[in-house]
């Protein structure tokens, strides 16, 4: 074979050679070869075969395991799993090799001293001498000036009691140290399904592991079981490597001799284990293999196991496949047999024979159910294992009763149940204990009052915690039907809490809404035509109106506990019952009840029934009425329904000397709230009808007011906050010539005497001036610098000191009486022409509004 090619004369390179080369560095193989026009590639691929066609007895070719080549085959979409590998196996799939004599191993005493090894004698007495040899052919060690003595076939330990034995007594005064200086080369044969049979030069001292590990390990199909190492014909030793590899044990690890065959068999039967067991895998078996081998052979059970019912698969005659559950807790004479599939379950993720406190205690989570287990003896007092939060009257108990899951709800008073110790638990029941508020801001802002501990805090954020996972995660666990209903239901259920959370505020976390949620979409998912959904509702004047769960034995009474009990302003002697009887035309049953009769109490309840408890007649909480300004006594007053404004006034001692009632300013909350949605909706039209002749624009039209103008009066517009003005007339109130009904929120504002007229609008110097009678309104104009030219002079108006707007009629602006109509405290008002605007229809409304809406909040500032 010619490697060297080109200018280089032609050769074939020798294995002594190719070594050289390889042991250079890389650095100096790379610039031999570009000298000699070398391929090091061709090198390398010369180097290869030149290994493998080489006698057995040196370095045998490695294993070539390319695992990132082989992830890159595997195509990573395959939703086939790995196959199970056999145990064991990849504890000997290294590089085949050669165990060459090494000098610095200790020598064992029963070494066997055989042909070829080399002994060190260091004479020493009455002369010193040190001397290496070696035992010859016929195993005889020659010593000068000693007989030949017969070593071969003895151990290490009787080969140095004969040499100090000889030597003692064949020169007197003389005394020897004896060591091995080299062992001898050792040749044994590996064959069967070994990675690479052959014969293989390995260390004396080597043993059967040791043949192993140099002919590369086993092939798939190898024994680990039954290896056994032959010696002059006959069987001298069987080594299980599954007794070196889970005992530790080397029983059959013998020490090898030269000549010796270490023959590797076929596999024997094989089991397959998958699951919940500490190591997965093929493993093999041995005749009449219990229960117990297999176990240690796959490392044990997880602690998730279900040992009970393990599932095997077995092949039966060869032909048909059987399916067997093995029980792994039990004695029985139970067998593994070659080809069985054993697939390990979990247990069940739900804990079975327990009872889960929910909700409003100290220490929540799941407890070890006892018979006569009763709720006293999980919540023994009600201060140390209840949040300070939790409602005493209303408890519930879920029960499950019947196989699929369906649940009964039992509800109870927390403060009798620990005073009667009545109320007993069953398997699996879920206990929840609820808080007394229903909304967040209010449990937080009671809780501060109480002025908790650091630790209280603590465990109230622990709880909350607890309640956020575990029990969601346990929600997740326990539940029976199907998965893609529930999380319907529970979408519905959150987009029901979002918007009560957008009116009222976030619900606290253990309120009646965040616990009973999920339960009453469970109750109303498991109703049948046959099995009526389990809720009631409970409406009008209670603490928490809602759907309820129908609890055993329910009662009207039990009904309204779990509503939070009767508001003050509950009517008691007559709520309204109404059922469902669907009887022909007749569907509904309406029944009067007296809260006050404790039968009525005691009234049994059905499915889908609805209490309604109604108000007290003409119920009202006072309305809140407030007066600032001139009057003798300003402040908020308490009125009843039906009192008028002259009444409060005359309670606060009635208005002052300096008090100009002509002026008087009276707000409403309900026309404010009017008065800011017609302003949004104004705003929103004239951005608008603005961005509508933005667009004209830029296809021609002039305009003659700058976009940063008309933007800048979008935002005030938008920037002005709704009064809420009614205008009245003070005096002829005060006079019972008019009356005004009060109702809540209504807030009175008297000025002092007025001596003033402000102009705004489109004019040069928007100011106020001294009120002079007979004075007109161009008069007032000229004082205030005249008008722009994009006042509309033809539309001025004068705002009235108690809001009233009066427009001129023709020219009654400047007729005789007109100076009778212009009063201390009014305010002329020049509008803006709107075809300044590009004509925008809109403006004329809305700088009336901003105007209007200015004079009155600028003048109850002046208050």
């Amino acid at each position: 074979m010619v490697l060297f090619t080109g200018n280089a004369l032609a050769f074939t390179p020798t294995q002594e050679q190719l070594e050289q080369f390889k042991k250079l560095p890389k650095a100096q193989q790379q610039a031999l070869a570009k000298q000699y026009g070398i391929d090091i590639s061709s090198l390398n691929n010369v180097t290869d075969k030149s290994q493998s066609t080489q006698s057995l007895d040196n370095t045998v070719q490695a294993r070539e395991i390319d695992s990132d080549n082989e992830l890159e085959q595997k195509d990573r979409f395959d939703p086939t799993e790995e196959a199970l590998k056999p145990f064991g196996y990849e504890l000997f799939s290294g590089e085949p090799t050669s165990f060459m004599p090494t000098e610095v191993a200790s020598v064992p005493g029963d070494y066997i001293i055989d042909i070829g090894d080399s002994i060190n004698l260091n004479l020493y007495g009455k002369e010193s001498q040190s001397l290496t040899l070696q035992v010859d052919g016929e195993g005889h060690l020659s010593i000068p000036n000693f007989s030949p003595v017969q070593v071969a076939g003895l151990t290490y330990n009787e080969l140095k009691l004969l040499l100090n034995k000889k030597i003692s007594q064949e020169a007197i005064g003389l005394s020897v140290f004896v060591s091995m200086a080299e062992l001898r080369p050792m040749r044994v044969m590996v064959v069967g399904e070994a990675y690479k049979p052959g014969s293989y030069t390995i260390s004396p001292l080597s043993n059967v592991t040791h043949a192993l590990y140099a002919s590369g390990g086993l092939t798939d199909i190898a024994s680990l079981r039954n290896i056994q190492v032959k010696r002059n014909g006959q069987t001298v030793a069987n080594l299980d490597l599954y007794d070196l590899l889970l005992n530790g044990y080397a029983q059959g690890n013998i020490s090898l001799r030269s000549g010796d065959v270490v023959f590797i068999p076929a596999a024997g039967p094989q089991v397959t284990v998958t699951g919940a067991v500490k190591r997965e895998g093929v493993f093999e078996l041995k005749d009449n293999e219990s229960k117990a081998s297999l176990v240690k052979m796959f490392g044990g059970f997880k602690e998730n196991a279900f040992t009970k019912s393990v599932q095997v698969r077995r092949i039966e005659n060869g032909s048909k496949s059987l399916a067997i559950s093995a029980d792994f807790t039990s004695e029985d004479a139970f067998l593994p047999k070659g080809g069985d599939i054993y697939t390990v379950q979990e247990v069940a993720e739900q804990v079975v024979d327990s009872v889960t406190l929910i909700g409003a205690v100290v220490r929540p989570g799941v407890y070890q159910w006892q018979p006569n287990l009763t709720v006293d003896k999980l919540l023994r007092n009600l201060k140390s294992d209840l949040l300070p939060q939790a409602d005493y009257n209303y408890a519930l108990i879920v029960r499950e009763k019947s196989l699929l899951g369906d649940v009964e709800v039992i509800q109870f008073s927390l403060a009798n149940a620990l005073e009667n110790k009545d109320v007993q638990l069953s398997k699996n029941d879920e206990v929840y204990i609820f808080s007394r508020f229903e909304y967040k801001e209010n449990e937080e802002q009671a809780l501060a009052n109480l002025a908790l501990t650091e630790e209280q805090k603590f465990q109230q954020q622990k709880v909350k915690l607890w309640h956020l996972f575990e029990y969601q995660e346990f929600k997740n666990k326990v539940q029976t039907f199907d998965d893609a209903v529930q999380l319907e239901l529970e979408k519905a259920a959150l987009e029901e809490d979002e918007l009560l959370q957008e009116e009222k505020g976030e619900f606290a976390t253990f309120s009646r809404t965040e616990l009973l949620t999920p339960l009453i979409k469970r109750l109303q998912f498991q109703a049948t035509t046959s099995l009526k959904t389990a809720t009631i509702e409970v409406l009008g004047q209670v603490r928490f109106p809602g759907v309820y769960p129908l609890p055993e034995n329910a009662t009207v009474g039990k009904a309204i506990s779990a509503a939070g009990g009767l508001l003050e302003s509950a009517y008691v002697k007559q709520a309204e019952l109404t059922r469902f009887v669907n009887q022909g035309v007749r569907q509904f049953e309406h029944i009067q009840i007296n809260m006050n009769e404790p039968t009525s109490l005691m009234m049994p309840l059905k499915s889908k029934d609805t209490l309604n408890v109604l108000m007290q007649p003409n119920w009202q909480h006072g309305y809140k009425v407030t007066l600032e300004g001139e009057v003798k006594f300003p402040g908020t007053y308490t009125v009843s329904r039906g009192e008028t404004l002259d009444d409060v006034i005359r309670r606060a001692g009635g208005l002052s000397e300096y008090a100009e009632p002509k002026a008087a300013i009276f707000t409403r909350e309900s026309i404010k709230k009017q008065e800011q949605l017609q302003l949004s909706k104004l705003s929103e039209e004239l951005r608008k009808d603005i961005a509508s002749k933005s667009f004209q624009k830029s296809i021609g039209m002039n305009n003659t007011i700058s976009y940063e103008e008309m933007n800048k009066l979008l935002k005030d517009l938008a920037s002005v906050k709704a009064v809420g003005r009614l205008v009245i007339d003070l005096p002829d109130i005060l006079a019972n010539r008019d009356a005004l009904v009060l109702q809540d929120g209504d807030a009175l504002y008297i000025p002092g005497k007025q001596d003033s007229v402000s102009i705004i609008g489109e004019v040069n110097y928007a100011s106020s001036h001294l009120f002079k009678p007979g004075v007109s309104i161009d008069q007032y104009l000229e004082l205030s610098g005249g008008v722009k030219d994009r006042a509309k002079e033809d539309q001025i108006y004068v705002i009235k000191a108690n809001g009233a707007v009066f427009i001129p009629k023709s020219s009654g602006w400047f007729s005789v009486n007109y100076q009778n109509e212009l009063e201390p405290g009014d305010t002329i008002v020049v509008p803006m022409d709107a075809s300044h605007m590009d004509n925008l229809t809109l403006w004329s409304t809305a700088t009336q509004i901003f105007y209007q809406l200015g004079v009155g909040i600028a003048a109850i500032a002046r208050i």
